[in-house]
């Protein structure tokens, strides 16, 4: 396969046959060329050597249509497996297995392997529909269980409850949802939505956000031009513009992993940045003002305007001691109340309840 340069784009184009036949190099040397090598399937995970069967015809080898099928054919154990658990994980924080790259002897075992091998199956048989496949997952019993236990449980509920915990107590078999906290890109869209101030626009080139002037005097020059239409700065955290060697600051401290390497499950921290950038840095503070602009123009008496602050961020209304709470706050105040209000906001925005998936 060779590199063929057009006049506006580039392309793959296969040269057939091959003009440079595959040799082993005799202990790792290119300088010493080996016996001839044939097109096929790492052996380890190749249970049935037929499988891989590439069919040449006058223009294509067809070696890559070979692999293609055998990645999606029916006896090949890993694909769907591996595609079941990466869904799983975005879901639930962890897989089924928790090591999502290694499904080898060295990996984890499957906490529910009939699970996971149910899932895999169903997933195949609708033609490797991941839009049912997310459905199935977030319809499903264990995926609405709480995280916590209701305050107006009852006491066999309690007992039940506790006793599970003794079982289970990092929920790894799924007695109630695991509690996970949201990957920087997520927090920052919903922060967006809860302001109304995300561009749901799709495609296009990466966009670049404005940076803190501190970091932009560490830059090298033409290292981060910021995007020049401002309604493009609040695009969806998939378009932001990634470099290797320079991380937007909200995801960098929510543990947005390395470019340079590749990350399977990030790591997960709490530290003080993360705290500081939500209740200090000029992106939080600009949403928390909109946020409470809009929600002024909106409703007119406090209460209401504190029940759309907790609905937009935590998608409930405010329990009666935080009614409370927040009102005590909004009378000890000496602020405006468009101060007030987006004080709640960014206070809001630094809860805990918005940044976990509970």
């Amino acid at each position: 396969v060779s590199l063929k340069k057009d006049r506006s784009l580039s392309t793959l184009v296969e040269s057939f046959p091959s003009k440079q036949p595959s040799h082993l190099m005799l202990r790792g040397d290119f300088r010493s060329p080996g016996p001839e090598l044939n097109p096929g399937v790492i052996r380890v995970v190749s249970w049935e050597p037929n499988l891989y069967s590439p069919k040449p015809s006058a223009t294509t080898a067809g070696l890559r249509t070979a692999l293609a099928n055998w990645l999606v054919a029916e006896e090949n154990p890993l694909t769907s497996r591996v595609i079941v658990n990466r869904v799983w994980q975005h879901h639930f924080g962890v897989g089924l297995s928790s090591t999502p790259s290694e499904f080898g002897v060295m990996g984890s075992e499957p906490s529910h392997p009939e699970l996971l091998e149910w899932l895999a199956a169903t997933f195949v048989q609708r033609g490797w529909s991941l839009k049912s496949l997310h459905r199935t997952i977030v319809t499903s019993a264990t995926y609405c269980q709480q995280s916590r236990l209701a305050g107006d449980a009852t006491v066999v509920e309690r007992d039940a409850w506790k006793e599970a915990k003794k079982l289970d107590p990092r929920a790894e078999l799924l007695s109630r949802y695991p509690r996970w906290r949201l990957e920087g890109e997520a927090i920052r869209d919903a922060m967006l939505v809860a302001s109304e101030q995300i561009n749901w626009k799709t495609g296009g080139p990466g966009i670049r956000p404005p940076l803190p002037k501190e970091l932009v005097g560490t830059l090298l020059k033409n290292q981060w031009n910021v995007t020049e239409d401002p309604s493009e700065h609040h695009r969806r955290s998939i378009f932001v513009f990634a470099r290797r060697n320079l991380r937007y600051p909200i995801f960098e401290v929510f543990d947005r992993p390395s470019a340079n390497t590749s990350c399977s499950s990030r790591g997960v921290s709490t530290t003080a940045p993360q705290s500081l950038h939500l209740l200090n840095s000029e992106f939080s503070l600009e949403l928390s003002r909109k946020m409470a602009t809009t929600i002024a123009k909106e409703f007119a008496s406090e209460p209401q305007r504190i029940e759309s602050a907790f609905q937009r961020t935590l998608g409930r209304a405010p329990t009666q001691e935080e009614q409370r709470e927040v009102q005590d706050f909004m009378s000890a105040s000496k602020a405006t109340n468009a101060e007030k209000h987006a004080h709640l906001c960014l206070v809001l925005f630094n809860s805990n309840e918005f940044v976990t998936v509970d």
